[in-house]
């Protein structure tokens, strides 16, 4: 069988339903690659044991972080906060030989190839407001009155930087800079917690979250840098759109109080190139 690149997102181990999906996912072939949009638990422990038992069935695991990962959840002993923690989940990544946003992005050789697989981590920054919001604080306020606010609020730390967006913000500048550092004759498939264009907010049962769901500054990216695919997660909402011309691939579990009103045996993984599509 031809080699595959495949996908998935939110898996949320916390979930005793969601760790068993993760337990069962396989390669269909020995040479199969597994991205992971984030969002595989938010405890240290949990995350570095699933991509262990990933990164041992597939021939190459990509990762990029979500929210989660970056909590500084109360019940992970693991303490660290913001860019530190982050950068210890790279570190455990490299020690699983699972590639991340911090390295050389790697080349998918399968079907469908050359592509560069490139993970990014960019972040948030408010700018997708609430309708008629001016301004992130009153973007925020609306959606506190509204009684809509992301954990994200209290756990996920942006030390040592002042805010979420000024994090946000010198991640979309290096990562930009990697970007356009890519030989300009190959297509990428650009993978990303959060979407890169606002679109897919617009069907977010409630939009006052959108907020937390991207920033402006990534909006042609999947242009500028020859994506074939976006993969992204975040939003739940698993489904299959184009922007531009361009297929967008939105790939979570979620949650199983979610997943369950779809089906009682989701399919988690997606493929996104090779294979027999």
């Amino acid at each position: 069988m031809p080699a595959s690149l495949f996908a998935v997102s939110d898996l949320h181990v916390a979930y005793e339903e969601n760790r068993r999906i993760a337990e069962a996912i396989r390669p269909e072939s020995d040479d199969d690659w597994l991205i992971v949009a984030g969002d595989v638990g938010e405890k240290f422990a949990d995350v570095e044991a699933t991509l262990r038992l990933l990164r041992g069935r597939f021939r190459r695991v990509v990762w990029a972080p979500g929210n989660h990962e970056l909590w500084t959840h109360p019940g992970d002993p693991v303490r660290l906060r913001g860019v530190e923690r982050y950068e210890a989940l790279v570190r455990m990544c490299r020690e699983l030989g699972v590639d991340t946003p911090e390295d050389e992005y790697p080349i998918w050789p399968g079907p469908d190839g050359p592509v560069v697989v490139a993970p990014v981590f960019a972040l948030y920054d408010y700018s997708f407001r609430v309708a008629g919001a001016d301004t992130k604080e009153e973007s925020l306020r609306l959606a506190y009155d509204a009684g809509v606010v992301c954990t994200d609020e209290s756990l996920l730390h942006p030390d040592p930087y002042p805010n979420r967006e000024s994090w946000c913000w010198a991640r979309v500048a290096e990562t930009e800079a990697r970007l356009a550092a890519i030989d300009p004759a190959l297509p990428t498939v650009l993978i990303s917690h959060w979407p890169l264009v606002r679109q897919p907010t617009d069907v977010l049962w409630y939009p006052e979250f959108a907020q937390w769901c991207g920033t402006e500054r990534t909006a042609d990216w999947h242009t500028r840098f020859r994506a074939v695919t976006v993969v992204y997660g975040h939003l739940h909402i698993p489904r299959s759109t184009a922007y531009d011309g361009v297929p967008f691939e939105e790939v979570s579990l979620g949650y199983p109080r979610e997943w369950k009103r779809r089906s009682e045996a989701p399919a988690p993984v997606r493929r996104i190139l090779g294979g027999s599509r």
